[in-house]
């Protein structure tokens, strides 16, 4: 990808190249400039762009995205990778693709990069019903074969569901998206996905704080407070250093011109000594999107246990 040489990527089982940094756009409080945070954060080096049906931003990523390419600030859309989301009211056999040319529509583009399944969760008129792993992913492969979406993938899969996907799976999922970050480790999916060649890709990796969800486990952890004092880093910066050198790729959420350079730096020049490594694992876990919005007694979930397999 031209001009990404600041931000390292990995290659998916599909062949292509996603940048282990991306920008991401789910926000309640996202600022009525964000086409134009997008763009500068384009023209300082991003190149991922993480959107989703859900959040409502699909038509403003598209906006930045065309902007992008207007302005120059990248050669062409293919310099550009941009993932987008199903929603749990199109995770419904003979709903995927309908739902995935809507998505495009709003973002004015012909294929996305990454199209991901955003909850293994479906509904119908609004009432929670059984989710149909396999007729939904057969969408996904279908979006996938039409050339809409170039990769394909999922989100908020625990390393159960992982397994039960990757065996019934024609075109394995290439990317797993999930809550990660130094308070939820994610230990099991990482490995779980590391058997079967699926990246990892963390959302929250700062903890969310000052989300209805979110967890201080991250930004006001004392044990990253003492490891960034020592580098000379912020506590920010810390976190996401730790998950690159997880392995892992993540999508951070900033709309502050200043932390998104500083996000970008933590990638050359220095990393966690072995002693970092050894006092961060020290931080205690628990996972902060528990989902319980989609937990009911008359559901397919009755319990957040149920909805993670028993990995809270």
């Amino acid at each position: 990808m031209a001009g990404a040489a600041a931000i390292p990527c990995v290659t998916l089982s599909t062949g292509h190249a996603m940048p282990v940094l991306g920008f991401g756009t789910g926000s309640s409080r996202a600022p009525p400039d964000l086409a134009d945070t997008i763009l500068h954060a384009v023209r300082l080096g991003y190149r991922h762009i993480d959107t989703a049906s859900f959040y409502g931003t699909e038509p403003v990523v598209g906006t930045a995205v065309a902007e992008a390419v207007r302005s120059g600030a990248v050669g062409s859309r293919a310099d550009l990778f941009v993932t987008s989301k199903l929603w749990i009211s199109d995770a419904r056999p003979g709903r995927v693709v309908p739902a995935l040319r809507e998505s495009l529509a709003r973002l004015g583009l012909d294929y996305l990069d990454l199209f991901l399944v955003h909850w293994p969760v479906s509904t119908d008129g609004g009432a929670q019903v059984e989710f149909d792993m396999e007729g939904v992913w057969r969408g996904m492969e279908e979006c996938h074969r039409l050339g809409l979406a170039r990769s394909v993938g999922v989100s908020n899969f625990s390393a159960a569901k992982m397994e039960r996907l990757v065996s019934l799976a024609a075109v394995p999922p290439a990317v797993n998206q999930v809550e990660l970050n130094v308070g939820w480790r994610q230990e099991k999916v990482r490995e779980a996905c590391a058997r079967h060649g699926v990246v990892v890709s963390a959302y929250s990796p700062l903890g969310a704080l000052g989300t209805v969800w979110g967890s201080d486990a991250v930004m006001e952890s004392g044990v990253l407070h003492q490891v960034a004092a020592a580098k000379g880093k912020t506590v920010a910066q810390v976190a996401l250093r730790w998950v690159y050198e997880q392995g892992v790729c993540f999508v951070a959420r900033s709309f502050n011109r200043e932390r998104l350079e500083q996000n970008m730096a933590i990638f050359s020049g220095w990393e966690l000594s072995k002693e970092d490594k050894e006092t961060i694992a020290t931080i205690p876990q628990k996972r902060a999107s528990q989902g319980e919005y989609f937990v009911s007694p008359d559901g397919p979930y009755k319990s957040v246990d149920e909805l993670w397999d028993g990995e809270i």
